[in-house]
């Protein structure tokens, strides 16, 4: 069975893809995104966002530039690679699978 921090690093390694999948975004962006669309109950602190940021560049499943955020400042824009896309598909459907499970056992 995963450890807690596995299954953690996991899925916000999961939520990061799916994130950049509408297209780049700053690490900033990514965070706030991920807290508006999880309706402020998932909240990613800088401490967690951006060593997952690089070990998915690392890994080659995500790519950055720099350039100018919206208030004119130089960001690091991340984007999907192919890799990325494919990963998050895999992702995706390994989630739904284990997220099943849970549910089957919570209502039983």
């Amino acid at each position: 069975m995963a450890s807690k921090s596995d299954l953690l690093q996991g899925t916000l390694d999961l939520l990061i893809l799916k994130t950049l999948a509408g297209g780049p975004m700053h690490g900033w962006g990514v965070s706030q995104k991920i807290q508006i669309l999880s309706e402020d109950i998932l909240q990613v602190n800088q401490g967690s966002l951006y060593p997952g940021l690089h070990r998915l560049e690392q890994q080659g499943l995500i790519a950055a530039e720099w350039g100018a955020s919206e208030n004119n400042r130089q960001a690091k824009f991340y984007e999907l690679t192919r890799a990325g896309r494919k990963q998050l598909a895999d992702e995706t459907r390994n989630w739904e699978r284990i997220a099943g499970a849970v549910a089957r056992i919570l209502n039983a």
